[in-house]
């Protein structure tokens, strides 16, 4: 193949950065980087917040785009104009229509988070902990229309650890993707990387976590329960309330560990914030109060004058 290959890069998260930087290191011609818009934020959404991929590319010289779609005649015939080889996406965020998958010379890849065809769709790797997966990991496959359908070249895989969150696995993944197109460039751009089509068996789908699915219920075993609080943290976080003095206090977990103990569930049980659940007991490592910064179970229940045998409320979370 010849040298001197066109690419866009397509992502936007902080998953996607790596990626960004191997293709950066590999010296690849990037003719333009795709990104989401930037966003309101701070206290009054004021202020405009470029993702973390927006920064990167800008910091490195490289054009960026934030069309709010790609759906539109304009936003195709610009995406047709740079006349790429290839386009490289992970956790881009937007739908590629048709049209967008077949400009590219050599198509689109994509960086996904899972052992496919195993958790399709937007929230892998929260759905890979959730149900209490051993491994996951990434694999770089060729587009099609179909939601994460299209053959796959290589994989990488990684265990979950029972201490694992979604934020921790995140970044191992972002690490192993960025190391698995490393490694597949030289054959990609050889035209040697070829491509295999998914099992027909075992296909989930990762449907987007919803806020729904946020409150803890503590009736459940304390293994369900950690997998639940470790698949949604550090975003958007597992909570619940403990009703003090007639006022709701909310309180985010973002990480806890297995501990001994029985009792009602929702009910805490020592002063290390050990909760009793439907069977067995977890313990706050980290959690967090309203407004406050992430601590530990025991400085938590001492700072927010928590005693033993106050409970959680029971909310249900939802069910897929």
């Amino acid at each position: 193949m010849r040298r001197g290959m066109k690419i866009i890069f397509m992502g936007a998260p902080e998953f996607a950065v790596p990626a960004l930087e191997a293709l950066i290191a590999l010296r690849t011609e990037i003719v333009a980087v795709y990104s989401k818009a930037p966003r309101p934020a701070g206290r009054r959404g004021l202020e405009l917040t470029k993702t973390p991929v927006h920064l990167r590319a800008e910091a490195a010289g490289l054009r960026v785009l934030t069309p709010a779609s790609l759906r539109t005649p304009e936003a195709q015939e610009e995406f047709r104009s740079f006349r790429a080889d290839a386009a490289i996406v992970a956790a881009y965020g937007l739908i590629l229509p048709l049209p967008i998958l077949a400009a590219p010379r050599l198509g689109c890849l994509n960086l996904h988070g899972s052992l496919l065809p195993r958790w399709r769709g937007a929230a892998p790797i929260q759905r890979a902990i959730m149900a209490g997966d051993m491994q996951t990991g990434v694999g770089l496959m060729r587009m099609e229309e179909g939601l994460d359908t299209g053959p796959v070249a290589r994989e990488a895989r990684t265990p979950i650890r029972p201490e694992d969150t979604a934020g921790d696995m995140t970044r191992v993944l972002s690490e192993l993707s960025a190391r698995l197109l490393s490694e597949c460039w030289s054959d990609f751009e050889a035209g040697r990387l070829s491509f295999h089509p998914q099992a027909a068996e075992g296909i989930l789908y990762a449907r987007k976590i919803d806020k729904s699915e946020t409150p803890i219920d503590w009736s459940q075993d304390a293994a369900t329960v950690r997998r639940h609080i470790h698949a949604l943290s550090p975003a958007p976080g597992a909570h619940s309330e403990l009703m003090r003095g007639g006022q709701v206090e909310r309180v985010k977990f973002l990480r806890v560990e297995a501990a001994e103990g029985a009792g009602e569930p929702g009910v805490i049980l020592d002063e290390h914030m050990t909760i009793a659940c439907g069977r067995g007991a977890i313990r706050a490592r980290e959690a967090q109060r309203a407004g406050k910064t992430p601590m530990s179970g025991t400085e938590l229940m001492r700072g927010g004058k928590i005693r033993v045998g106050e409970r959680f409320t029971l909310a249900e979370t939802p069910r897929s």
